[in-house]
């Protein structure tokens, strides 16, 4: 029996569906761990598949493949090799678990099974997953490691089991998303487990985009009265190794790195880079194309895509009409200057009054409405979607929550693309992280240090330009009033009098409430876009389109 342990955490990026790409990530990361001399080395949860699979893990073929790389695997463990807990779906006696699984001395040793299944928020794990029973220590090297997978770790019953069948280290293998909220919920829940079984413990997460979701990493260690002995960095694939000692107290973390971990605008700046980065990267799309108005959505929106893939692979396209402002022309030309993308500008004017000329028998005895601002939205998602369809790189959508969640968007128009890093950002919001790029540049970015965006966009009223002189605020109550009502009714499913008494005004918040729920039907046709928020509209959020409530009567 050992005093002494090094345990290599692999906080890696994997691929869902990929099980022969993250097989070869194991291997690299397993040699690595080796080379620095490990006994152990722990992968997030269902790494070999990707996390999460979502019904792809119901397919047999998936499943015996995924089964098949662990066999694989395992012999990487032969001959004094470090062993490894992977975390894989696992068919046994013709139920599916999400397991951790110890593959030791060439073989698959031991199996743990995910006890509490997520159902809630952006989790349907309940759909493809059986629960597990009730576990026990896995003994590696007469050590008894008390596994545990994820959500296992929120509850306190699988953790005292463990600690009550004879544990000394919890290893817990996770693929948490990231929020604004989620580092310090998994802490908290983390020292709470360490302080009633006084344990340490073992976190490893997954970092990378996988569709909506991004996930931050930011592994740790704990020792048993709870300090930090180690922190992983956040948004960074790393092979990271923890040296543990057993005295007459019991098993302790060795002080290791303990990077900064990024918060506020910083945090929901780096997660939207890596939710854009890795959905380009890993659809294998060439490179980014979308629409520079002038405006700030469309200005942060290339500001990430450059800091995510490089200003080479971002196309950006000016598309004046009759009502587009000089300084708004000139606001995005200088804005794709500053970033140093490709920029052109293709007018619509004509083309907008062929359609007009067109539909005039058609419209005869109306008036204009938003049916012809439309129009030019409509008409600009053409050109932005043959600019696609000819070079191939992925239109990216440039609309905020804000503008989203009140349908003040155009539906086949600007709501146009195959991905939104905006979609989960209030404008407000859109405002403050516009200020931050401007004197930050986060780390791993690819573009300019310095201004980026012009301050005019920042300063001037926010406006659609689909209407002479017409004002964002026109049609809606200013942003800071707009976003704390969204907020209140999306992320607090706060009732309407709960919202008037923060201040509001009732008419107001009724009629929001009203735009909300009658968006459904756009937002349900609308792109994917970066998690931000504890509530995205997506995989929280899912409202009948066919809905007759409203609580503000």
């Amino acid at each position: 029996m050992s005093d002494q342990l090094k345990i290599a955490l692999a906080q890696l990026n994997p691929l869902v569906g990929d099980i022969e790409g993250n097989l070869e990530a194991a291997r690299l990361a397993h040699a690595e761990a080796a080379a620095a001399g490990a006994d152990l080395v722990v992968f997030s949860e269902l790494f070999i598949t990707g996390y999460p699979p979502e019904d792809l893990v119901l397919k047999p073929a998936f499943q015996q493949e995924a089964k098949e790389a662990l066999v694989d695997l395992a012999h990487l463990t032969s001959n004094d090799e470090p062993a490894i807990i992977m975390g894989a779906p696992w068919l046994d006696n013709g139920a599916l678990y999400n397991a951790a699984l110890l593959l030791a001395d060439g073989t698959i040793e031991a199996q743990r099974y995910k006890v509490h299944l997520p159902n809630y928020g952006v989790f349907d794990e309940l759909r493809v997953f059986a629960p597990g029973p009730m576990p026990g220590p896995i003994n590696f090297k007469g050590i008894r490691l008390g596994v545990m997978v994820c959500e296992d770790l929120w509850f306190d019953d699988v953790p005292e089991c463990l600690q009550e069948t004879g544990a000394e280290i919890f290893v817990v293998l996770n693929g948490s998303p990231f929020s604004v909220t989620k580092f310090d919920e998994r802490l908290q829940h983390a020292v709470a487990r360490v302080t009633e079984t006084a344990l340490p413990l073992l976190y490893v997460n997954q970092v990378g985009g996988q569709d909506e979701l991004v996930f931050d990493g930011a592994s740790f260690a704990l020792n048993a009265d709870g300090s930090l002995a180690a922190q992983l960095p956040s948004w960074e694939a790393v092979v990271s190794l923890s040296e543990w000692r057993r005295d007459e107290q019991g098993w302790s973390c060795t002080e290791g790195e303990k990077a900064l971990r990024e918060e506020g605008l910083e945090a929901i700046y780096l997660a939207t880079m890596c939710g854009l980065r890795d959905y380009v990267e890993k659809n294998r799309f060439p490179g980014l194309v979308l629409g520079l108005s002038g405006g700030i959505d469309s200005a942060l929106s290339a500001a990430i895509a450059v800091d995510a893939l490089g200003a080479e692979r971002v196309h950006c396209l000016m598309m004046p009409s009759r009502y587009t402002a000089k300084e708004s022309l000139k606001d995005a030309a200088d804005c794709a200057e500053a970033l140093g993308v490709q920029y052109d500008a293709i007018s619509i004017e004509d083309t907008v009054d062929a359609v007009e000329t067109m539909m005039s028998p058609a419209f005869v005895g109306t008036t204009p409405d938003a049916t012809e601002e439309n129009i030019q939205s409509r008409l600009r998602a053409l050109v932005l979607m043959a600019m696609s369809n000819k070079f191939g790189k992925m239109l990216l959508t440039t609309g905020n929550k804000s503008e989203v969640s009140v349908g003040y968007t155009t539906l086949y128009g600007d709501m146009c693309g195959g991905y939104n890093a905006l979609k989960d950002i209030y404008k407000t919001d859109v405002f403050a992280l516009a200020k931050w790029r401007n004197t930050h540049l986060a780390k791993t970015a690819r573009g300019p240090r310095g201004r980026v965006i012009p301050q005019n966009i920042i300063d001037k009223p926010p406006s659609a330009e689909l209407r002479p002189n017409q004002k964002d605020e026109d049609t809606l109550p200013p942003y800071d009033v707009l976003d704390d009502i969204l907020k209140c009714l999306v992320e607090s499913d706060m009732s309407f009098k709960q919202v008037v008494a923060r201040g509001h005004d009732p008419d107001t918040v009724k009629r929001i409430e009203h735009l909300l729920y009658v968006a459904e039907y756009k937002r349900r046709q609308a792109p994917p876009g970066v998690k931000i928020s504890p509530k995205n509209f997506g995989r929280d959020r899912r409202y009948p389109i066919t809905n007759g409530f409203r609580d503000a009567r």
